[in-house]
C-alpha cells in the first residue's frame, strides 16, 4: 500500500493525499467509500487486499468513482511467484501506472522512472523500516511515548544492518537524533550536523527520496541558510509533488524566517488540502495564525473553528483567540478567552507559545498589572519546571514583571533565561531567531529597561531592516513597558512608524492575494 501510494504521488496531476489521512478508514467498520470521498475531498478511492501462500502473493486492486454514484471502472488480480525483492516492487508500479492511465493522467518520463524505481533490494530491511515508522509515527502522536522512540531508532539500525544501502532507514535515524538532541545542541557550532551528515548519506544511495531534500530544507531553515532550504523544499516538491510536509515546512519558513505571509499562507494551506490525517489539526492552527499575522482575524477564527471540529479542544481553542486578541491588543479581551481556557482545563500539556498562563501574563503586562501578572507567571514557571522545560521560558517579561513587583534578585535570575548571552549567541550563529531579526528585538528590550539606550538602538536598527512585519510586532513594540524608557525619543517613534508602515504593506498584499484567489 505504502509503495503504491508514493507512486501515485509522484504524477503531478494528480492529487493524492498522505498515508496518514487514509490510515484512519481501515477498520472494518469504517464508513461507505462515498463517506469517505467526501470527508476527504476526492473523486476516486482506491482499494485493495493481498494473501501470501508461500513464496506467492495474491493482490486484487479496485479504482472506484466515488463522487455521486460509486462506481467500480477498473480492477486486477495480480499473481506472482516472489523470488526477488523486486517481483513486490514492479507490481506496484504496474498498478499505479494502469491507474493513471485508467483516469487518462498524463505521466512524464522523469515520473515514470520515479515510479518504476525499486526502494529496497532487501525484504527484511524493509520490514524493519516500516516497523520503525510506525514506532516514530506512535511517538509523533503522543511526545511523552519515549519508547516508541527508542524502538524506532532500534528498528531503524536493524534496517541498516540488513541493507546498509536503504535510504529511507537513513532519514528516520536524521528524524530521531533531531528530536532527541534538538535543544541540547542549539547554541553548538555543530547543531543538528549529524543530521545534514545523514541526510547526505541517504542521497548518496538515492537523490530522489523526497522526504531527503524535505529534512535537510529544515536543517538549513535551523542554522540560518534560508536560500538553501527554499531550495531543498523546491527538490522535494518536485520529486513528489503531493508532499504535504514539504508544503509544511516552506509554509512554517516564509511565516517565521521571511515573513512572507503570501507564500506562507499558499503552502500551508496546500499542506491541509494533501493531508487529512493526525496532523491536519496542527496544520489549520498554522494557517490560523498566519492570517492573524497578516491582520485578517475573522479568517484566523474560522481555521480555529475548522481545527475545533477536528479535535474538540476547546481548551486550545479559546487559547488560540485569547493570542489573537492579545496581538490586536485588545488585552482584556484576551484575558476573558484566557480564562475560559484556564476554567475548562488548565493542565493541558501546551508548549510555552499556546500556554494559558503566558498568555495571561503578558494581558496583564502589557496593561501594567503588575500583580496580576506574575500571579500567572508563576504558574507559567511552575509548569515548565514540572516537564523540566524551565531553559525555555521567556525569561524577559518574567523578569520584568518581578522587578516591578520589587522582587530584584528573582528578576536578575529570570532575565539570565532571558540570556542576553544566548540571544547574541544565536546571532553570531545565525540561528533562525537571528535571520527573523526577532532576537534582536528580544535584545533592544532588555537594553531599553536596563537605560543602555545606544544598545537598545542598535539593537532595534538591526531588527528594523526586517522587510516585512507580522501583527504581532506592530503591537507590541507600540505597547510593549520594557521599551518605555525611550519611547518619546524621536528615533523610537520613528522606528515605530516604519514598523507599523511594513506591517500595513503586508496586510494589503495579503489582501490583494485573497481577492485574486477569490477566497
Amino acid at each position: 500500500m505504502e509503495e503504491v501510494l508514493n507512486n501515485l504521488q509522484s504524477i503531478k496531476d494528480f492529487r493524492v493525499l498522505s498515508r496518514t489521512s487514509t490510515d484512519q478508514y481501515k477498520d472494518p467498520d469504517r464508513p461507505t467509500i462515498t463517506e469517505i470521498a467526501k470527508k476527504l475531498n476526492v473523486n476516486y478511492v482506491v482499494e485493495g487486499s493481498g494473501q501470501k501462500y508461500g513464496n506467492k502473493f495474491r493482490l486484487r486492486v479496485q479504482l472506484i468513482r466515488a463522487k455521486g454514484k460509486e462506481t467500480h471502472i477498473w480492477g486486477k488480480s495480480y499473481e506472482k511467484e516472489i523470488r526477488e525483492t523486486n517481483d513486490i516492487f514492479s507490481i506496484q508500479s504496474q498498478i499505479a501506472e494502469a491507474i493513471a492511465t485508467e483516469l487518462k493522467a498524463t505521466i512524464v518520463p522523469e515520473e515514470k522512472q520515479l515510479i518504476e524505481k525499486t526502494s529496497a533490494t532487501n525484504l527484511t530491511a524493509y520490514d524493519f523500516y516500516t516497523r520503525g515508522r510506525e514506532e516514530l509515527k506512535k511517538y509523533r502522536s503522543d511526545n511523552n511515548n519515549k519508547l516508541s522512540l527508542r524502538k524506532a531508532e532500534d528498528l531503524y539500525h536493524k534496517a541498516l544492518e540488513n541493507d546498509p544501502a536503504f535510504a529511507p532507514a537513513y532519514i528516520g535515524l536524521a528524524y530521531v537524533y533531531w528530536t532527541k538532541h534538538g535543544n541540547e545542541e542549539y547554541f553548538s557550532r555543530n547543531y543538528l550536523d549529524s543530521v545534514l551528515f545523514l541526510c547526505n548519506k541517504a542521497l548518496s544511495f538515492d537523490n530522489q527520496l523526497s522526504e531527503a531534500y524535505t529534512l535537510r530544507g529544515s536543517y538549513y531553515e535551523e542554522v540560518g541558510k534560508a536560500e538553501q532550504a527554499i531550495k531543498e523544499f523546491d527538490k522535494a516538491i518536485k520529486l513528489n509533488p503531493n508532499d504535504w510536509a514539504a508544503y509544511w515546512n516552506t509554509g512554517g519558513y516564509y511565516s517565521w524566517a521571511y515573513i512572507d505571509l503570501v507564500k506562507s499562507i499558499y503552502n500551508l494551506q496546500k499542506a491541509a488540502s494533501l493531508n487529512h490525517g493526525l496532523e491536519l489539526p496542527a496544520i489549520l492552527k498554522g494557517v490560523s495564525d498566519v492570517y492573524c499575522h497578516a491582520g485578517f482575524p475573522e479568517k484566523a477564527k474560522y481555521y480555529c473553528q475548522e481545527k475545533l471540529k477536528l479535535d474538540d479542544d476547546s481548551c486550545a481553542y479559546y487559547s488560540s483567540l485569547g493570542f489573537f486578541e492579545n496581538w490586536l491588543a485588545n488585552y482584556n479581551k484576551s484575558i476573558e478567552f484566557g480564562l475560559k481556557a484556564y476554567a475548562l482545563d488548565s493542565t493541558k500539556n501546551y508548549v510555552p507559545y499556546e500556554n494559558i498562563f503566558l498568555l495571561l501574563g503578558n494581558d496583564y503586562l502589557f496593561l501594567r498589572q503588575y500583580e496580576e501578572a506574575l500571579k500567572y507567571y508563576k504558574k507559567y514557571i511552575e509548569r515548565l519546571k514540572t516537564q523540566g522545560r524551565l531553559s525555555e521560558i521567556d525569561g524577559i517579561n518574567v523578569g520584568y514583571v518581578y522587578w516591578q513587583n520589587g522582587k530584584k534578585e528573582e528578576a536578575e535570575y529570570y532575565f539570565k533565561f532571558a540570556q542576553t548571552k544566548d540571544l547574541i549567541r544565536a546571532n553570531e550563529l545565525k540561528r533562525l531567531g537571528s535571520v527573523a531579526r526577532y532576537n534582536y528585538y528580544d535584545l533592544a528590550t532588555i537594553f531599553a529597561f536596563r537605560g543602555e539606550k545606544d544598545e537598545a538602538f542598535r539593537n532595534l536598527r538591526i531588527f528594523n531592516q526586517i522587510q516585512r512585519v507580522p501583527l504581532w510586532i506592530a503591537t507590541s513594540i507600540k505597547n510593549i513597558p520594557l521599551f518605555d524608557s525611550i519611547r518619546s525619543e524621536p528615533e523610537f517613534q520613528q522606528i515605530v512608524k516604519e514598523v507599523e508602515t511594513k506591517y500595513q504593506a503586508e496586510h494589503e498584499r495579503v489582501r490583494k492575494w485573497i481577492e485574486e484567489q477569490g477566497k
